[in-house]
């Protein structure tokens, strides 16, 4: 039956594309292509509208704000289109509606879920935010399919999740392609919550800069390549300084753990040391990230195997993500100090490699048996860690994908948290709740400790005792043995590397995790009381 604005040019549009809208495949979509703007007709974009689910089974779905209003503008015939067009929207699920307005040539109506959706305290996290997100990410995805060049996005009552729901999910990295996605821009509909929105953009432009620098081929991003994106990034903020220190410079600052690895390359390492100063006071204690800066890592003599051996190139996702994070906030002029230190070399083998059984002297003078050439990343962060005491800091975080044995551990579910400071954790946990890049506390055993101390020929052995057991743990009680320091945390993030199809509105590929739980870590700070407990 058609309703009764729908006779004449609308019956047509009933017809031809009401299947469309409940149902068939995006592709049959996209190949009619969008509507022709008419002369004189405004610019044309997309528009993605957020629909909550009814609180009970039955009973009518509720528009946000925004799809209220756009509903209004079309006379309800929205409303009656998602009547006739099937059972109600459930959560991340998404319809699409063409030539209901001349500006919006398609609408895409996402699924929201619940709306008093909040702190889900199973999954730990904000379930309402994620809705949004996941949600978002897929209507805009719809659009660039359809190649219209601009989309405007419901703010869903929480801009900026919505903003990073587009931003995050319109991303792929296709630098090396010759046909290439639409580029599609996402901004805001109406201006309600700008600010909240423009929050919400440099959130997850901060992660996407992660993606892109770990998922680019290591003969493009090397330790001085990476290096100099990182610098280019952050040359346009006056209270930032980045300082590309050589080979030279970590020889002459003892960090034999770090050259150890590197000298098995042709590539020079590099330490990237990142001075973001925007505290009040410049000398106030800074908060220090470290990240592990493998570039392309094949496990040294200890090879690794053949299958999925590129994926190390995204071995420096520590100092990707931790890059990142200061250049996010650079941008949002985050109100604390913030130092970023990145060892950035390649594990090679060679007749110069490390080889099993080899003994090298760290920069705190411990010496550390090299059993397997494969466990290098700790290797970098003892001296790193070790030169971080320097700067009299507020809390040490480190990132590292450091052990595939925290992988089999947590998954892709959450980064692995190691920590000696209930109140860093804290921060670290109530922040992954709003991000939804959740964080879980694992143990830093004296149990674990013993397991790298007793060692044949050095001070510390670079693997447990006891190899495959506990290894994400050994791992960390092996960083333990270069800090000093009352709040440090080592955050394992070799199971949120890549994302397959976990994380809905990430596309496949690299991760760029936990980058905005780490800005959000680090806003967090700066709103503290300046002390920690």
């Amino acid at each position: 039956m058609l309703l009764p604005w729908a006779r004449g040019l609308g019956a047509r549009c009933l017809s031809r594309q009401l299947p469309l809208a409940c149902g068939a495949p995006l592709r049959e979509r996209a190949a009619r292509g969008p509507r022709r703007r008419r002369e004189g007709e405004g610019a044309a974009g997309g528009l993605v509208l957020g629909i909550y689910s009814s609180e009970k089974d039955e009973g009518p779905a509720q528009f946000t704000s925004a799809g209220d209003a756009f509903d209004r503008l079309v006379s309800g015939k929205l409303r009656e289109l998602l009547a006739v067009c099937g059972p109600p929207l459930k959560k991340g699920k998404t319809r699409i509606f063409h030539g209901l307005h001349q500006d919006f040539p398609s609408v895409v109506v996402v699924g929201l879920g619940k709306k008093n959706a909040g702190v889900n305290d199973q999954e730990n996290w904000d379930e309402g935010k994620e809705n949004i997100r996941a949600a978002v990410a897929a209507g805009c995805r719809h659009i660039q399919d359809l190649e219209i060049p601009c989309v405007e996005v419901d703010p869903c009552g929480d801009a900026q999740a919505a903003a990073e729901g587009s931003v995050l999910g319109l991303h792929e990295y296709n630098e090396l392609k010759q046909k290439k996605k639409l580029v599609v821009t996402p901004q805001l509909h109406g201006s309600a919550e700008s600010e909240a929105w423009q929050k919400g953009v440099i959130y997850a432009e901060g992660q996407n800069l992660a993606r892109y620098l770990m998922e680019a081929p290591a003969n493009y991003i090397t330790p001085i390549k990476f290096a100099e994106q990182i610098e280019q990034k952050l040359r346009s903020f006056s209270n930032v300084k980045v300082h590309i220190r050589p080979e030279s410079w970590i020889a002459t600052h003892q960090m034999g753990a770090f050259l150890s690895v590197a000298k098995g390359s042709a590539e020079p390492p590099i330490f990237l040391e990142i001075h973001y100063l925007g505290g009040a006071n410049t000398n106030d204690s800074p908060l220090v990230f470290v990240g592990k800066g493998v570039t392309f890592d094949s496990g040294g003599i200890s090879l690794k195997p053949s299958s999925g051996m590129d994926a190390m190139r995204a071995d420096m996702g520590g100092a990707a993500t931790i890059c990142s994070a200061i250049v996010t906030a650079a941008a949002l002029n985050l109100p604390l100090n913030i130092i970023g230190l990145a060892p950035l070399c390649e594990n090679m083998p060679s007749g110069k490699a490390n080889k099993p059984g080899d003994v090298v002297r760290a920069k705190n003078g411990k010496t550390i048996q090299v059993d397997n050439t494969d466990a290098e990343g700790r290797l970098l962060l003892a001296d790193a860690l070790c030169y971080a005491h320097n700067f009299n800091a507020r809390a040490i975080v480190n990132a590292a994908t450091l052990t595939g044995a925290m992988d089999v551990a947590l998954g892709s579910a959450a980064t692995g948290v190691f920590t000696n400071s209930s109140w860093l954790w804290t921060h670290l946990y109530e922040a992954s709740i709003l991000t939804g890049d959740r964080v879980w506390r694992m143990p830093l055993f004296e149990h674990y400790t013993k397991q790298v101390t007793d060692c044949p020929l050095a001070d510390l052995s670079n693997i447990g005792k006891y190899s495959r057991a506990g290894g994400a743990c050994t791992a960390a009680a092996f960083l333990k043995e270069f800090v000093t320091a009352s709040h440090w945390a080592h955050l394992d993030i070799a199971g949120v590397m890549s994302n397959k199809d976990e994380v809905p509105y990430l596309r496949k590929g690299m991760a760029g995790r936990p980058t905005r739980t780490l800005v959000e870590f680090a806003a967090r700070l700066s709103q503290d009381s300046h002390n920690t407990k």
